[in-house]
């Protein structure tokens, strides 16, 4: 009973950010899940299958913001590399890739954050830049379950509007939690547990996507991008954080 508690309320955090912000879903949860879940692949596919209903809920408001000819390289790329991330999870030693990932985030959040204008120069809707982003972005995903950071990165700075880009985010978290989704159930993550756990989740996902809706429409669009950058730092901490107290 505890851990239901812990999940639900676990999953409104999270549904919140990702409404907020349009990711973090789970960066947010799985600074806890692995220690309710049976195992950490049970707890990246709950994580995946609670992350994708939310999604689901905002893309269907911004699906009218979606430039399909740039989002969609960016899914096939994330395809090829999160489905071999999958594939390897148990043959990679855990911790050291964790702080990594961590360190990685806090130099991008600071280094996006004091050179934000010379990197829109920089950063172009390429076809190049998206099967970059959609590869790191799928490597990430397979193996954290954190997709998010490479393609928030990209968008927030390639977008035109914080809708276009809320709208360009929720339905690439669609198409990409679909698919990890069905290389780990192939895998035997989706199991009893997961289906149970999500079951009270969405209790929770509903509370975090109610009160997020509210406060993505008081945040400026000015602060908006420095936000994400803020988030995308603090992730990278949680993360080190996290990994050393382990």
């Amino acid at each position: 009973m505890e851990n239901i508690v812990y999940i639900i309320l676990l999953a409104a955090g999270a549904s919140f950010v990702q409404r907020t912000i349009g990711f973090g879903f789970g960066i947010f949860i799985m600074t806890a899940l692995p220690f309710l879940m049976p195992s950490y692949g049970e707890a990246v596919t709950l994580s995946g299958l609670l992350s994708l209903t939310s999604a689901i809920i905002v893309m269907i408001k911004y699906l009218r913001f979606v430039t399909w000819k740039r989002l969609l390289p960016i899914v096939a790329s994330f395809i090829v590399f999160s489905t071999i991330a999958i594939c390897l999870l148990d043959k990679i030693e855990g911790r050291a890739m964790r702080i990594t990932l961590g360190i990685v985030l806090i130099i991008l959040s600071l280094y996006f954050s004091f050179f934000k204008s010379r990197i829109q120069k920089f950063i172009r809707p390429t076809r190049g830049w998206q099967l970059g982003t959609g590869a790191a972005s799928g490597v990430m995903g397979g193996l954290f379950g954190m997709h998010g950071p490479p393609v928030v990165l990209y968008l927030i700075v390639s977008e035109p509007s914080k809708d276009h880009y809320m709208g360009m985010i929720q339905t690439y978290a669609v198409l990409t939690n679909i698919t990890m989704l069905a290389v780990r159930a192939y895998n035997g993550y989706v199991t009893p547990a997961v289906g149970t756990a999500y079951l009270y989740g969405i209790i929770g996902l509903a509370i975090g996507v109610i009160a997020g809706n509210r406060a993505y429409k008081h945040i400026p669009n000015r602060l908006f991008t420095y936000t994400v950058y803020i988030y995308i730092g603090i992730s990278g901490l949680i993360i080190l954080l996290t990994t050393f107290s382990r």
